[in-house]
């Protein structure tokens, strides 16, 4: 079942957490950073500097049930059978259980776990003629449906390993804006495939969030790091919170980015440069959203529970010097909206 209003996920005060992805190929260290520096959210790391299966991508497509992927020299294609691609990812998705496990002994509270949602995962993957899925509305289905069970069964292996945890589940959607347009390219490079109405958009999110809400007490949020994040169309498909970056916040937005908050959707703002960069006062970084929430009216004291604090987007790109101080940075920056909302 979709998630209930009784089931809605309801942020601590001073809410921080990481977007999903840190450097290097240290699972143990990785695990350390995502559980020591953000401890109101802490979340399972991605670790992209290891190749092919460890990116966002093949990690999500090694959770797929009876579907299957290879990298080929264009990217990943479906195949017909699990092969080396699928049993990296499954394997090195394991270690970062396991080692995630090691560090939230006794832990009782939320936990992210991340993967790409079902429509970039669709504008990524090939078929076997070289097209998108996102080219075939079947093809669509059976992965969103795949995605779906994967993801059930990932939740239920985190409850296992963390009984204390209250999952939360973050579906990566960075191409769901080019997807709602109809801008994501075609193999030829010469067209467009064409745009995917909102209902069908928001229905699979919905069989998503139905699939993952058979575990029972499982909040969804969904990310996207893209310009023009589709506030309204993810709150009709029932999502408890909105990751996304701030800085890409126009005018335009301000009255989607309000409504979202009045509606109670958690709203996860990347304020912290991604990649190595001078980090200022923890305050002076949330100073944008603070004063964006008193030009709407917003209630001060609502502030700090309406709005968790990340990065910008992933942090795979950063130093593991930065990537520590950039989340520790976050929770100080969160902890400050708490303690001067106005």
């Amino acid at each position: 079942m979709a998630i209930g209003e009784e089931e809605r996920f309801a942020l601590s005060p001073g809410t921080a957490t990481g977007v999903g992805s840190l450097p290097g190929g240290d699972a143990r260290e990785a695990a350390r950073t995502a559980t020591g520096a953000v401890e109101a959210l802490p979340f399972l790391p991605e670790l992209p500097a290891r190749g092919p299966g460890a990116d966002m991508i093949g990690r999500s497509l090694g959770m797929l049930v009876e579907l299957y992927a290879r990298v080929e020299p264009s990217g990943w294609r479906f195949g017909d059978r699990p092969g080396r691609d699928t049993r990296r990812a499954k394997a090195w998705l394991g270690e970062d259980l396991d080692a995630l496990e090691e560090f939230t002994q006794g832990y009782r509270g939320p936990l992210k776990i991340q993967a790409v949602g079902p429509w970039t995962l669709a504008a990524s993957v090939e078929l076997k003629n070289g097209e998108a899925a996102l080219s075939d509305p079947g093809a669509c289905r059976d992965l969103a449906e795949s995605l779906g069970e994967g993801l059930r069964l990932q939740v239920e292996d985190v409850r296992r390993r963390i009984p204390g945890a209250r999952p939360v589940l973050q579906l990566d959607e960075p191409s769901l804006t080019t997807v709602l347009r109809g801008h994501i390219r075609t193999a030829s490079g010469y067209r467009t495939h064409r745009a995917v109405d909102r209902t069908v958009v928001e229905g699979a999110l919905r069989d998503i969030m139905a699939a993952v809400g058979r575990v029972g007490g499982v909040s969804v949020i969904v990310h996207s790091c893209a310009p023009d994040v589709p506030f309204a169309l993810l709150r009709r498909a029932g999502v408890a919170g909105v990751s996304f970056d701030f800085s890409l916040l126009t005018e335009r937005d301000w009255d989607a980015f309000g409504e979202a908050a009045e509606a109670g959707t958690a709203l996860f703002t990347g304020v912290v440069p991604g990649t190595d960069a001078p980090l200022s006062d923890p305050a002076g970084s949330v100073s944008g959203v603070r004063a964006l929430w008193r030009r709407l009216g917003l209630s001060p004291e609502a502030l700090g529970t309406s709005v968790a604090v990340t990065p910008a987007c992933g942090l795979a790109g950063a130093s593991p010097a930065y990537a520590r101080a950039a989340l520790t940075h976050c929770a100080k920056a969160a902890r400050s909206l708490v303690d001067n909302p106005e």
